[in-house]
């Protein structure tokens, strides 16, 4: 609490006197005063009296501005966030050795004087009169007020406040006096220190001694030893000519200087204050540099980067941007994120074990990884460093790979194959069974057979290719089979059978998007406009292209997408908006916003059991996901998928307890990945099925390893008789031998990268040539290879 030291008449009129001395040139008065300033004049000892009875009544000055820190799901610090370097600590947490040692060298009868020191303004006027180094007078409770003034009004981002706390002017410190004696009339001694040790320039660029202990000593503001405190309490007079960094020689000087005057207040013994002087300034340094942002997050700095983005759009910090801004970087926030390091670590190793960073191919890869039923992100990675291109490492990136452009990523990739489950969950929510079969040999789907009301113009001739030589893809194929052997013509078939615009809303509402923005005058954007009207938003991802060849993932979307929707099947239907994020706390530990799980039942759970039974038949020996199998017969579903022209490989696939998506491929654009040498193995082509699957089964064992096997629910029981009249419909079966399929490009120009076989082959672009070459090895043949047949997106 306050003691009562309320200042007399004549002791403010001293002090100002003094004041006005030490602000005049060579001590002499200004011929402007205003008062005629005479020791003996009650008339002016009653003038500025007056001055000083009306005191500011509003010293609850702002907080300062102070870092805020980002936290995983367990609390672990992954980055920080600040204007300026600053954490705020109570008295309890600053070394007895700091607060002496700043008492003794800024303000030596700080205990004593009432907010301002008649003896130490008089002494420095008369010290500066006669030629010797400039003292500056104000006490530690004047610096507390000038600095608290200046911060506000950089909080404010108010140039005038900044200035009038800073001119050098007899107003200013006039106005520093009257805040000093209304700050000392309402807080404590112990109080006031401890603000202008959490206010003050302690470093180059931190603020607060906290911050400074952390940087210069690589410890926290309590631990610091007595010659580490007398350095830095002699920094602040001047922080870069006192740095020891860059001038040692000084700061030794400065430090035994304080060591000094600690000693002849009585503060340290001569032994102490010896022992201080002896120590080299290089033995107290441990330079603990903090960076600010999502660089010091390093494997994580990708998904930090996304917090904030949806940090920045939240109205929880504020109305507009800048006011979120000004929150994220002073506000001094505890954020806690979605963020499992376990998992996150697990993912990172699990695909640079196959597709290492830096590697000759420059082919890149990416995971997200959602929580059914939550939509909690529980790791987001790529195989790149996080950072601005530069001369010294110019394959740095800041581009999030995992998400589209609205939270801060590029426009997606195609998804190839991996659309196939969602034709299948549509086709089993229009009432068809997944022992249906399906003419699936090669056919041309005529213009005139497609349904999509909401786009009809999209309607055009369709030929999708097979691969020859495998037998099954011959005729009539079960809906299973066309799923787990991912056959284009039969895919492609059941896709004509569906509306395709009730397609585009079940996977929408599952939370697929595409990863591009609508926009103005963008030629993507007037395309789909033309075709679709008003559903597309400037600044909002642009709807699915409803063309015939989105049944083969013609679409680009994100891995974040992908895993959020592969989520919803594993949650039996229930949508969850992915969440970043889950609490805000302020300085003081009040919560200031949640995010809570946002779901909803978009898929009757019948629907999303029957889809996930049939899924769990990809996830197996012989089949197209056969290397996403999971240890301990942990059951799983997921599906491959690979580009037109190997632009992309994928594979997403969940368990009832966590949902992935794996992406490989060139963040650059659509440049082919056939006879690639990846991690020194040669592959004459790269698929879903192979690295992404490998990359999904890592993880999956990783992140599950102490979680008990969960099984999915058991879905109704569908008998559906094969020579029904609906099946003999189903099939398609063409009465005259099908036309020799030919490749046919889409009716209108479209940004989005065809699945194979959709479009006239064309020349993929070039990309530099690797710098270095990697030792090449036949990759090992664990399909047989026609599964995967060259420019055809035929088993994922």
């Amino acid at each position: 609490m306050a003691q009562n030291r309320n200042l007399s008449g004549q002791s403010i009129f001293a002090a100002i006197v003094a004041f006005l001395l030490l602000c005049t040139a060579g001590g002499a008065l200004l011929a402007a005063t205003a008062i005629p300033f005479t020791a003996a004049s009650g008339t002016a000892a009653n003038a500025v009296t007056a001055t000083f009875e009306t005191l500011p009544s509003k010293i609850d000055f702002a907080h300062p501005s102070e870092q805020s820190t980002l936290y995983s799901a367990d609390g672990q610090k992954i980055a920080s966030f600040y204007s300026e370097n600053r954490v705020i600590v109570d008295s309890s947490q600053i070394s007895p050795f700091i607060k002496n040692a700043a008492v003794a060298i800024e303000d030596q009868r700080f205990y004593q004087h009432h907010g301002l020191d008649v003896k130490g303004v008089v002494g420095a006027v008369i010290n500066n009169a006669s030629g010797n180094a400039i003292a500056g007078g104000s006490t530690i409770t004047q610096q507390f007020v000038k600095n608290t003034l200046l911060e506000e009004g950089r909080i404010a981002g108010n140039t005038d406040q900044i200035a009038a706390a800073t001119e050098r002017s007899i107003t200013r410190k006039l106005n520093e006096a009257r805040y000093a004696v209304a700050v000392e009339n309402k807080m404590s001694k112990d109080e006031i220190l401890t603000g202008y040790l959490n206010v003050a320039q302690f470093g180059p660029s931190q603020w607060g001694v906290e911050a400074a202990s952390q940087y210069f000593y690589g410890k926290h503001a309590k631990d610091v030893t007595l010659p580490q405190a007398a350095m830095l309490a002699g920094i602040t007079q001047s922080p870069g000519k006192w740095n020891p960094v860059t001038n040692p020689e000084l700061a030794k000087k400065r430090r035994d200087t304080v060591l000094a005057k600690m000693h002849e207040l009585g503060m340290i013994s001569e032994a102490q204050m010896r022992e201080g002087i002896d120590t080299p300034i290089k033995d107290m340094l441990n330079i603990t540099k903090s960076v600010n942002g999502c660089a010091a997050a390093g494997d994580n700095a990708y998904f930090c980067e996304l917090v904030t983005k949806q940090l920045l759009d939240s109205p929880i910090l504020g109305e507009n941007r800048d006011e979120r801004l000004s929150k994220l970087y002073r506000g001094g926030l505890q954020i806690y994120t979605t963020l499992d390091l376990t998992r996150q670590k697990a993912a990172y190793d699990a695909i640079v074990k196959q597709t290492p960073v830096d590697d000759p191919s420059s082919i890149e890869m990416a995971l997200s990884s959602v929580e059914p039923g939550t939509g909690k992100i529980q790791a987001m990675v790529q195989n790149t460093r996080y950072g601005n291109p530069s001369n010294e490492d110019p394959d740095q990136t800041k581009l999030n790979l995992n998400v589209g452009e609205d939270l801060g990523g590029g426009a997606g990739y195609p998804g190839g194959s991996t659309f196939k489950a969602y034709t299948l969950v549509q086709w089993i929510k229009d009432g068809h069974s997944e022992n249906d079969r399906v003419y699936s040999a090669r056919q041309t789907f005529r213009k005139a057979s497609w349904n999509i009301p909401c786009a009809p113009t999209y309607a055009a001739d369709y030929s999708p290719g097979n691969l020859d030589g495998l037998g099954y893809a011959r005729g009539n194929m079960s809906i299973k089979d066309i799923i787990r052997r991912s056959v284009n013509a039969g895919a492609v078939a059941m896709g004509n059978k569906e509306n395709l615009c009730e397609l585009d809303k079940t996977v929408s509402a599952m939370g697929l998007k595409r990863g591009e923005l609508g926009r103005e005058n963008s030629p993507s954007s007037n395309l789909t406009r033309k075709h679709r009207g008003d559903l597309v938003k400037v600044g909002e991802p642009l709807p699915l292209d409803l063309n015939p060849s989105m049944l083969l993932g013609s679409n680009t979307v994100t891995p974040l997408s992908q895993a959020t929707a592969m989520a919803t099947l594993a949650a039996e239907g229930k949508y969850c908006r992915p969440i970043s994020f889950t609490k805000i706390t302020d300085t003081d530990g009040k919560v200031i916003g949640t995010q809570e799980p946002e779901c909803r039942q978009v898929l009757e759970k019948s629907v999303a059991q029957k889809a996930t039974a049939v899924l769990k038949g990809v996830v197996a020996p012989g089949y197209t996901g056969s290397e996403a199998v999971l240890a301990n017969n942990r059951p799983a579903a997921g599906k491959s998928g690979t580009a037109n022209e190997d632009w992309a490989a994928w594979f997403i696939g969940y368990t009832p307890q966590l949902a992935t998506a794996v992406w490989q491929g060139h963040m650059e654009g659509f440049i082919s990945m056939f006879n690639t040498t990846i991690n020194g193995v040669f592959n004459r082509e790269v698929y879903g099925g192979l690295y992404p699957a490998r990359a999904f089964k890592i993880y999956t064992d990783a992140a599950l390893k102490d979680q008990p096997i969960q099984q999915f629910g058991t879905p109704p029981t569908t008998v559906s008789a094969p020579n029904t009249a609906e099946n003999s419909a189903l099939s398609n079966a063409p009465a005259k031998p099908a036309p020799k399929p030919s490749a046919t490009p889409s009716p209108t120009p479209s940004t989005s990268a065809p699945a194979k076989n959709d479009a006239p082959k064309k020349e993929a672009p070039k990309k530099e040539a690797p710098k270095k070459e990697a030792p090449k090895k036949e990759a090992p043949k664990t399909h047989d290879p026609g599964t995967y047949s060259r420019r055809t997106n035929g088993n994922g």
